[in-house]
């Protein structure tokens, strides 16, 4: 299997003043090319760092890609380390990498500087890959078995991500032309209404009898839920059935938890469910401020199904807009279940939706002497009738909310099922 590690370089990734999004991204190219990423590293602006650290990752992968400290300022001192660490004896001027960086600023309106045709030079010791997007190109250096007890590679990109990205096709036809290449199989399993601990404990059978090339992870999300990605490394044509076949083992175990064989999200069930068969959705929401909504509306073709929604945060617009009874309200509480279903009712009268999905709840420190802060009802109204369920969360007010519009559209999902 071949191995592969990604570095970032900078200081402004150190600090927090820019998000790392290149790791992510050539992370997932090298792994569609069945190569193992083992680690992410970032670091700082310093030539010690930068080669200790470098050097080390070349020691234990075959490939090393990194980015970042490549500019024409004096901050950026990655091109001079990499040619001590490298052992250049001189530099080489690229000329393909020189015309692109006159076309460029000549697109901008502005003088080719030699500060930027400097950019163009590079240690004697790599091989070129221009960048056709920026000025300095990419480096490859190709390390013989010798030096770290391995043939190793270490591919050196530009840290705008606008740069990195554009020129990752090309790293990546040069890794396909240099390393023998196995393949890397993923699959996910999308769950919700269980927490990751639980979770582990209900399938630790399962997840035992794993065969040994079968790897499990569990990457929780508020919004998404649980995800269960099952991967095989060094897979043959065998592997996607393989998964299949360990996956359908869960479903009798899980049940409804289960909403998606493949990475997805509960709104995009709710389309797929409803797209193409005449049926409509609405909403009325409270506490969860139009995020149900929203949520429903960033799939593409949702104007298909999706009606509108009341945002009825006041008890006046419960009950002016939805037809609230304000003696329901009086005598059980805002944060109840006749409430909720008694807004969700209303909204579908008021819209002529087939289904529709309302909350009411108490998003933070804030409850009464019915409710505790981090409760909301549930309520889904449709030809089965209307149904509600309660949940309560210990987060802040954020993440409340956002657990709150999840557990609707789940509610939402389990209940059109059940009616089809």
């Amino acid at each position: 299997m071949t191995k592969a590690s990604v570095c970032t370089i900078g200081d402004e990734i150190l600090i927090g003043q820019i998000v790392d999004t290149n790791s992510s991204h050539i992370a997932r190219a090298l792994n569609s090319l069945g190569i193992q990423v083992g680690k992410m590293v970032s670091i700082a602006d310093d030539a010690v760092q930068i080669k200790g650290c470098l050097e080390a990752e070349l020691q234990e992968n075959n490939i090393v890609v990194c980015t970042g400290g490549l500019g024409p300022t004096k901050d950026d001192i990655t091109k001079d380390t990499l040619a001590r660490m490298s052992g250049a004896t001189g530099w080489v001027e690229s000329e393909i990498q020189k015309d692109i960086i006159r076309r460029i600023l000549a697109s901008r309106g502005l003088d080719a500087l030699e500060i930027n045709l400097r950019q163009a030079l590079v240690p004697n010791t790599c091989d070129v890959i221009p960048n056709q997007l920026g000025t300095a190109p990419v480096m490859v250096f190709r390390f013989p078995e010798g030096r770290f007890g391995h043939p190793a590679v270490l591919y050196s990109l530009p840290g705008v991500p606008y740069e990195a990205l554009g020129a990752l096709p090309d790293v990546l036809e040069d890794i396909r032309q240099h390393f023998g290449l196995g393949a890397i199989v993923h699959r996910t399993m999308m769950t919700f209404g269980i927490a990751e601990s639980a979770l582990a404990k209900l399938i630790e059978p399962w997840e035992s009898a794993l065969p040994e090339d079968m790897h499990l992870a569990y990457l929780p999300n508020p919004v998404t839920g649980v995800r269960l990605r099952l991967s095989v490394y060094g897979a043959d044509d065998s592997a996607p059935e393989r998964i299949s076949a360990q996956f359908a083992l869960l479903k009798p175990v899980l049940g409804d938890y289960i909403y998606a064989m493949e990475d997805t999200c509960l709104e995009a069930v709710i389309g797929a469910l409803l797209r193409g068969s005449g049926q409509t959705l609405s909403c009325a929401e409270s506490c969860t401020g139009g995020m149900i909504s929203h949520l429903i509306t960033t799939v593409s073709g949702s104007s298909e199904y999706y009606l509108g929604s009341v945002t009825s945060y006041h008890p006046d617009v419960k009950a002016k807009v939805l037809g609230v009874d304000p003696a329901i309200i009086e005598s059980d509480g805002i944060v109840s279940a006749a409430v909720a279903g008694a807004m969700a009712r209303g909204v579908r009268a008021l819209t002529g939706s087939t289904y529709s999905v309302a909350t009411t709840g108490w998003a933070d420190a804030y409850g009464d002497e019915r409710e505790p802060a981090g409760t909301v009802w549930v309520g889904v109204d449709g030809p089965a009738g209307t149904r509600t369920a309660r949940f309560n969360f210990r987060n802040d007010r954020k993440r409340n909310i956002e657990r709150f519009a999840a557990s609707a559209l789940n509610e939402l999902r389990k209940y059109i099922i059940s009616v089809k």
